[in-house]
């Protein structure tokens, strides 16, 4: 019988290594694994340039340019900062910002086939580890975009991969450069800190308990922490409204996505059916429960922490996404070694993978028409967050232009995505600074108290009439160039006058997180 706490010591597990040292990893099957990522990456670069900027993608542009700061309602400075330094190198160009998701996309492919080498995996199980990543439905379709949910999962699986190759290992440099990396991912979204309680967790579970006790995780901390003091300062003085966006998220899925009850297997169908769905199950039973994967059995029990913490305080599916690579590789070592059962042994084979190659592509990348969907009861996320915004900047500034006075007049964007493209692309075209009382882009300031009247795009009218005297329906974009179901098309235009209470007043009661 084994000890549970036989794995605390500072040792490297007696499962996992050869005598005088950690045990021996297999060969990187440094062919087939770059093989798929280039593939990836190529898949990726041939649809970058589809439709336009999505939503949030103009969202970290816009506040990157004229708004930035150290942190956001959303999200910490990292995106923003980062669609800047495109932006100021390729001006408009959507194309240029998403070879980042690309890039980490390609290179999370490479990272998820090294962790089952240290799990160690062969030449197969790092293929089909790499594959499974690969044609996972969420790992894909976020590769198309620059979001948190493209970064977030990236730095996780870099994360993984080094906690796993100090538990091989037991190299603390490996533990000081996961302090990097997490240090680098709490720079896009706070969400990495639920990771490393799970490990904790884990490791006070079922051991290495040593881990606890090892100074360099410790240095990792203090490192996360000092990189993370400016945003933490930012999220401080502006009353924590990160914490509050998490209790909105939480809503949005309890009444979009069933809730609670639907995380999971939304989770599990994101993994990609069918490989990475059952890669996915039986890969968290076998890094509980397989004898020879013991040494890392801590990361199981952080994949359920994690899990459970998700879904008491988010719900959104895919935050879970960054530790995909860890039970699929789990599974991939167990299917290599020939344990798996006989009716689901055909799974992680070349052939459903060649077939899945076009089912995950098409489902989730816009290689569709922008209204291939039309006539169905169902929106194209991508397109529908895409097409547009010059339009819309376009229509709204028409209507400004044609105001018989623009004297103490605004234009505001309903949503943070509408106040976006109204600040990126309004300005070129002759509108002032945009503002928006959604998300982020309520804390980047507020109209002047001598404001009079508001352009105002997308709402609602009866919401308006609590702000303002006079609300006046004037148009709505509209977007010849599709019939598709998107975030613009029929978007209405008001212009509000007299509002009712002073600006510092009305701008607190139009806040919307």
């Amino acid at each position: 019988m084994v000890d549970p706490g036989s794995y605390q010591d500072d040792r490297p597990a007696v499962a996992a290594q050869a005598p005088g040292g950690p045990r021996a990893v297999p060969a990187f099957a440094a062919g087939p694994v770059c093989g798929v990522a280039v593939a990836v990456g190529l898949v990726l670069l041939a649809v970058a340039g589809q439709f336009g900027y999505f939503g949030d993608e103009l969202y970290f542009v816009a506040t990157g340019k004229y708004q930035w700061a150290w942190g956001y309602a959303d999200n910490p400075w990292l995106l923003p900062w980062l669609a800047a330094r495109v932006d100021a190198l390729f001006p408009g160009s959507w194309f240029a910002l998403r070879v980042i998701p690309l890039l980490m996309t390609s290179a999370g492919v490479v990272v998820a086939g090294l962790i089952a080498r240290e799990f160690g995996g062969g030449r197969k199980a790092q293929v089909i580890t790499a594959a499974a990543y690969a044609l996972s439905w969420q790992i894909l379709a976020s590769g198309h975009v620059l979001a948190t949910s493209t970064v977030d999962p990236f730095l996780w699986v870099v994360v993984g991969w080094l906690v796993v190759r100090w538990a091989r290992t037991r190299s603390d440099w490996a533990l000081v450069w996961a302090g990097v990396v997490t240090a680098i991912a709490m720079q896009g979204k706070f969400l990495i800190a639920f990771f490393w309680i799970g490990i904790v967790v884990g490791a006070l579970a079922v051991g290495p308990r040593g881990l606890l006790r090892r100074p360099a995780l410790w240095v990792a901390g203090v490192i996360t922490v000092a990189v993370t003091i400016p945003t933490l300062v930012w999220q401080v003085d502006n009353d924590w409204p990160y914490l509050l966006m998490q209790q909105v998220i939480k809503e949005q899925n309890d009444r979009l996505l069933g809730g609670t009850l639907g995380t999971i297997p939304l989770a599990v169908v994101m993994a990609g059916l069918p490989i990475g769905a059952f890669l996915l199950c039986h890969g968290l039973y076998q890094l509980l429960r397989a004898p020879d994967l013991r040494p890392y059995r801590f990361l199981g029990v952080a994949v359920v922490v994690v899990t459970v913490v998700i879904l008491v305080a988010a719900n959104r599916y895919y935050y879970v996404a960054g530790m995909y690579p860890l039970v699929f590789a789990a599974s991939a070592v167990k299917v290599e070694q020939g344990a798996i059962a006989r009716w689901w042994r055909w799974v992680p084979t070349w052939p459903v993978f060649a077939l899945s190659v076009p089912i995950a592509v098409y489902l989730t990348l816009p290689v569709r028409p922008a209204d291939g969907f039309t006539g169905v009861d169902l929106v194209d996320f991508q397109a529908s967050g895409s097409l547009g915004w010059p339009d819309l900047a376009d229509q709204t500034a028409e209507v400004y232009r044609g105001l018989p006075s623009r004297a103490d007049t605004v234009v505001m964007g309903d949503s943070y995505w509408q106040a976006s493209a109204l600040d990126y692309y309004g300005r070129e075209r002759g509108l002032p600074a945009a503002y928006g009382p959604e998300r982020g882009y309520w804390f980047t300031g507020r109209p002047a108290d001598s404001t009079r009247q508001v352009v105002y795009v997308g709402g609602d009218e009866k919401w308006l009439t609590q702000f303002f005297g006079r609300v006046e329906r004037v148009g709505a974009v509209t977007l010849p160039q599709t019939t598709a179901k998107t975030a613009n098309q029929g978007v209405p235009i008001y212009v509000l006058n007299d509002p009712v209470a002073p600006w510092p007043e009305l701008w607190n009661r139009m806040h919307r997180p």
